[in-house]
């Protein structure tokens, strides 16, 4: 038998190999990590309650979800073991100390838009509009001269138009959807 037959066969269970043992890993740091649970510790259960450990029995933990409520979990239901840090930033809202040198992002545009107003238009000729003012006469003169460019714009489109060959007026038209289908 020739190995190019089997060479399927080899990296198929090569990758199911690697798989499983990935697998495995991950399982057992999550023992590991429930089994180093400790009393006083901050968790977050799978189901995304987050308690702090009480009693630690070897198949059990006792949380304590709020002040005076106790409740029996068991350690394959603990999804994670968090620090002190992160607990008490998470349940109790402790803002971190930010030392960094890099800028806060702030939580709205305000600080964004704060020049504005003194910034100059963008375009010559720009204005701010009121919608709220009503026409004046300059204002529909201005209008009236805007139409009259338009309509004459509208007519030296037209008369080129005509210079043009004209298009096979006399074809049948097509009325089932299939007007520009070639």
């Amino acid at each position: 038998m020739d190995i190019v037959t089997f060479l399927p066969f080899i990296v198929l269970i090569g990758a199911m190999f690697l798989m499983t043992r990935s697998a495995k890993k991950k399982q057992q740091a999550a023992a590991t990590m429930r089994n180093e649970m400790q009393p006083g510790t901050g968790v977050r259960t799978i189901g995304g309650m987050y308690a702090v450990v009480k009693e630690v029995t070897d198949d059990t933990a006792t949380l304590e979800v709020a002040p005076g409520v106790h409740a029996i979990y068991a350690k394959n239901a603990i999804g994670a073991v968090l620090d002190d840090e992160e607990y008490n930033r998470i349940v109790h809202g402790a803002e971190q100390d930010l030392k960094s040198d890099t800028p806060v992002v702030p939580d709205d545009a305000s600080s964004l838009t704060e020049n504005a107003e003194d910034a100059a238009p963008a375009a010559a000729g720009d204005s701010p509009v009121d919608f709220a003012k009503k026409d004046t006469d300059a204002d529909k003169t201005a209008e009236a001269d805007a139409g009259k460019a338009a309509q004459a714009d509208a007519d030296k489109a037209a008369d080129t138009d005509e210079d043009a060959p004209k298009k096979d007026e006399d074809a049948p038209k097509k009325t089932d959807g299939e007007a520009d289908a070639k």
